[in-house]
């Protein structure tokens, strides 16, 4: 059995666990809260092509001057038809892109020279499906200038009303809002961080337990997830400050899925964890949806570079076979984790200290697993799983209130995790006085376990199992 350092889960009472999770609840509330009052999260402006200007094609859309604060630019079209409520159809639009940047002097220039020439499935039922003409993961210019040419709309089976484009970027009101949040919860991090580094200072690391050893890892990272780094995207018109925040999110999120894995199975597992058969099918099975998420991520902002107008979906057959290699899985990762968490839950639970920890983390998490479900559930709505596998554009977004819920969620749960598993303030002396959490576990009761300079000399035994021995050998005397 692992010698543990003494956690402050062991000191708790049942009205300060509430006490925990009522604090935890207040915090989230609190950013939910700020988020409903906070500004929308997207910017719209539409523009209206009527049935007599369908003949001035091609279309030219000209945005509205921009700044560094709207962060990035999407030009959507969606068709009108005047079609039966009860028909609906599929066809291939074929258009032809051209865009042209504009300087704050007034000079201009089209982008990369050449005109982009992409087929969508525009997909009507009750209405029309919204295209995504061209989307900017980053702005270098001012203002922009779209030219939108469609070759196939004439020969659609229906008349058609109206073409409406609509300009949408980030809202200024909300980047400043991110960019102060992302900074308070870089603040509280580095705070917990070093809170959490300093009271375990005085007790060796060979003494920490795997908890208490994935929180000086996960919280670093949690620094990371809120990004520093974060204001050099409104400094730098580059493309390189969002990968690295989209790079930073997916490594904090798969350490995540790897601690909940490790923690489950490491305390099972006491002693020597060893590397081939502990962790490597662990790494194995998160690396791959890191890998997943990073290559489509890397993707499509490559591809993005050469050529707005590109969507991951264009490329259909890689990308349903990488959302299929994705799903598969995740499967397996939650299958695996499933049957981690039963097995310790079956062999752990009438084992004193472990059967704690146990119970805590199983229950912190299931809460913070179904508040996210509830999150992306009112993001997506059923398309969770469909179009929506890389989010490209959060038209969901009412306000701010699930950008906030999502990066306070995870914050304030690393943040409730970290109290728990450091040691108290007399964790040193108490440990000292008594013994450790988990060699009480080879006892009958803590009350059985024989403390004294009589019995210094002797391993650690049953209570009574010592005293009828030295109760024979004074008789025999």
């Amino acid at each position: 059995m692992e010698l543990l350092a003494p956690m402050r889960l062991y000191t708790l009472s049942k009205r300060h666990f509430v006490l925990v999770f009522v604090v935890f609840f207040i915090c989230f509330g609190l950013t939910v809260f700020i988020g409903i009052a906070g500004p929308s999260v997207i910017e719209s402006t539409a523009v209206t092509a009527t049935l007599n200007n369908l003949k001035m094609r091609p279309f030219k859309l000209n945005s509205k001057p921009l700044s560094t604060y709207n962060q990035q630019l999407w030009l959507t079209c969606m068709i009108q038809l005047d079609q039966p409520d009860e028909s609906s159809f599929k066809t291939n639009v074929t258009m032809t892109v051209k865009i042209r940047g504009v300087e704050e002097n007034g000079s201009s220039s089209f982008i990369n020279k050449q005109v982009y020439n992409r087929t969508r499935m525009l997909n009507c039922a009750q209405k029309c499906s919204e295209i995504i003409v061209v989307h900017l993961g980053y702005l270098t210019y001012t203002q922009y200038e779209v030219i939108v040419g469609f070759e196939d709309l004439n020969k659609l089976i229906y008349p058609i009303k109206n073409v409406n484009f609509t300009w949408k970027t980030y809202n200024p009101s909300f980047s400043q809002v991110e960019i102060w949040f992302r900074f308070v919860f870089v603040v509280l991090t580095f705070m917990v961080t070093c809170l959490f580094a300093h009271s375990l200072r005085k007790f060796s690391m060979r003494d920490w337990g795997i908890e208490q050893k994935w929180m000086s890892i996960l919280l670093p990272l949690l620094l990371l997830y809120n990004d520093p780094f974060f204001p050099l995207s409104f400094l730098v018109n580059s493309w390189f400050p969002g990968m690295l925040d989209d790079l930073f999110q997916s490594v904090f999120l798969c350490a995540l899925l790897l601690f909940w894995l490790c923690v489950y199975h490491g305390i099972r597992v006491q002693g020597e964890r060893k590397c081939l058969t502990f962790y490597f099918p662990k790494f194995f099975i998160v690396g791959l949806l890191w890998l997943a998420c990073v290559t489509l991520g890397i993707w499509q902002t490559v591809n993005e570079l050469h050529d707005p107008t590109y969507q991951f979906r264009v490329d259909t057959g890689n990308f349903q076979g990488m959302k299929i290699f994705f799903l598969v899985v995740a499967t397996v990762y939650i299958l695996y984790l499933l049957f981690l968490i039963v097995r310790a839950c079956s062999e752990l639970r009438n084992m004193p200290y472990v059967d704690l920890r146990l119970k805590f983390l199983t229950a912190l998490t299931f809460v913070v697993l179904v508040i996210s479900i509830v999150i992306l559930y009112l993001r997506f709505g059923a398309r969770v799983l469909q179009d929506n596998f890389v989010a490209e554009l959060s038209t969901h977004y009412q306000n701010s209130a699930e950008f906030l819920s999502f990066y306070g969620l995870l914050n304030f749960y690393l943040y409730t995790l970290a109290f728990v598993y450091s040691p108290s303030k007399n964790a040193l002396y108490e440990s000292q006085l008594k013994d450790n959490p988990a060699f009480s576990m080879l006892n009958d009761s803590d009350d059985d376990v024989i403390y004294g300079s009589d019995y210094e000399e002797m391993p650690l035994q049953n209570g009574q199992a010592i005293r009828a021995k030295y109760k024979e050998e004074s008789d025999s005397d």
